[in-house]
């Protein structure tokens, strides 16, 4: 990733991707959204900008990489000490508003500057350079189902000695002064109420534009990545409604596909179109023009699918998507590509339906087979072919196990969620992403044996933390306490 720079040049600054989460300590410290549990927006801004610099990192230790497209942060950062000289910074809850570019080639250049945009100490960065100088093994920052790393447990000594906070004894502190969900609820359902009411023309709004932008253009669906509020979503929508106005013909590219607003514009590695919420119109139009060759790209993607599937005893390739940053259709053609090329090469004995029902992910940062929690296998582009074929082959019938509970717990999920949303007459019952069905079933259940009649007619989403969002949409604990 560092081009033709000389050869002891690239080993002196090497950093693997463990000395990196040791060098970021400090940053993790200040701007994890752990600590933020009470502030969501400044939550959300933290966790999206984290996925966004561990995706930036991964990027540049992937074999092959000279450079990677510069990416903007945003973070609201936790003073960990008194410094006069930022003091101006602070907002009125106690965080500085930092915002930067990168535009490094490499890991520890990319550490040293996000340690320097948000004014933290690069002392202990002397004793990490000198370390990267020894060869070792290079370990991605952000795994799949991983979307950013907590920070690493220092021994007590640590924040005797630096006056730095000790972030588990923080969270068991908020942990014991973490209200019941009824008291909770006494204290902000009139809150929820007014704001909810407040937003119902907007939401009635936004129902119209996305009715009348899907009929107009013959789309299949209009999503969003991240959970902005429904007065950003008009607006948005809004804009893309001014643009058919501007650029009509143009616009007709979209028909037929599913757009979604999200960080970067172009099309994903499902084939839907992705609209970058920063971007200007003249960057939309420039991609709906693009969409024939899009979705030619598209075309030879779901080809070598059905190639691979062929090869592989009938296993489906599937696409997941992700918390973190998107995977854009190039990127993604390029993986199927490489790993198609090198199951041609050997010629495995896979009966033709042997693995049928069965699915996979493609990964470009992984060293090894597995197969996850949910059922599919997460699988090497780079994978020696007649290892896959053994490793399929041995965890076929435990993958099949997975997948059968993975869809008795989701059908279980849906049940209960359908009588929490009668029984305690809720206008609305979600949950985060990130929230799982091992967790959303007990939290429905305990809910409805508490019964608290100060929910009834709200719209409540299942989270790791209370809060009132803008538009009155009402978040708990999956694990709240009763």
């Amino acid at each position: 990733c560092f081009g033709f720079c000389p050869a002891h040049l690239v080993h002196q600054r090497a950093l693997s991707g463990a000395d990196a989460i040791n060098a970021l300590r400090p940053f993790y410290f200040a701007v994890h959204p752990d600590f933020f549990g009470q502030h969501p927006r400044e939550r959300e801004v933290n966790e999206n900008s984290i996925k966004r610099l561990n995706g930036y990192l991964e990027n540049l230790q992937k074999p092959g990489t000279r450079s990677v497209q510069p990416t903007k942060l945003t973070f609201y950062v936790r003073e960990i000490k008194d410094k006069e000289d930022i003091q101006k910074d602070i907002l009125p809850h106690g965080f500085r508003l930092v915002s930067f570019t990168l535009q490094t080639k490499d890991v520890l250049t990319t550490v040293m500057d996000v340690l320097k945009s948000c004014s933290l100490s690069t002392e202990h960065m002397k004793g990490l350079k000198a370390s990267s100088e020894s060869p070792k093994s290079r370990q991605p920052v952000a795994g799949h189902g991983n979307p950013f790393y907590r920070p690493i447990k220092w021994d007590k000594s640590y924040y005797s000695f630096t006056g730095s906070r000790d972030p588990e004894q923080e969270l068991e502190q908020a942990k014991k002064v973490e209200p019941t969900l009824s008291l909770w609820l006494r204290n902000h359902e009139k809150e929820a109420t007014k704001k909810q009411n407040a937003s119902v023309p907007r939401r009635e709004e936004l129902k119209r534009l996305k009715k009348e932008l899907c009929q107009k253009f013959a789309l299949e669906d209009i999503r969003w990545q991240r959970s902005w509020g429904v007065t950003h979503r008009c607006c948005q929508l809004q804009s893309l409604s001014r643009l058919s106005q501007q650029n009509p013909e143009d616009v007709l590219n979209l028909r037929g596909h599913t757009i979604i607003f999200t960080d970067q514009s172009g099309m994903n590695a499902s084939g839907h179109v992705m609209l970058g919420t920063m971007d200007v119109h003249h960057q939309w139009t420039k991609l709906f023009v693009s969409l024939p060759s899009y979705r030619s790209l598209h075309l030879q993607t779901e080809w070598l699918k059905e190639r691979i599937s062929h090869v592989l005893g009938g296993i489906q390739v599937i696409d997941i998507e992700r918390l973190g940053p998107v995977q854009p259709i190039e990127e993604h053609f390029s993986i199927l590509n490489t790993f198609h090329k090198r199951l041609l090469a050997r010629r495995l004995a896979l009966h033709p339906r042997s693995l049928q029902g069965l699915a996979m992910t493609l990964e470009n940062d992984r060293s090894s087979p597995s197969l996850h929690e949910m059922g599919h296998f997460i699988i090497p582009a780079t994978c020696e072919p007649s290892r896959l074929q053994t490793f399929l082959q041995s965890m076929a019938w435990e993958a099949r196990q997975r997948i059968k509970h993975r869809n008795q717990l989701q059908a279980e999920e849906e049940e209960v969620l359908l009588h929490c949303l009668e029984g305690l007459a809720l206008r609305n019952l979600s949950k985060e992403p990130s929230v799982r069905h091992n967790q959303m079933i007990p939290c429905c259940r305990r809910l409805l044996e508490e019964r608290s009649p100060l929910m009834e007619g709200l719209r409540v989403e299942v989270s790791h933390f209370y809060s009132v969002m803008q538009d009155g949409d009402l978040c708990i604990p999956w694990d709240w306490k009763g």
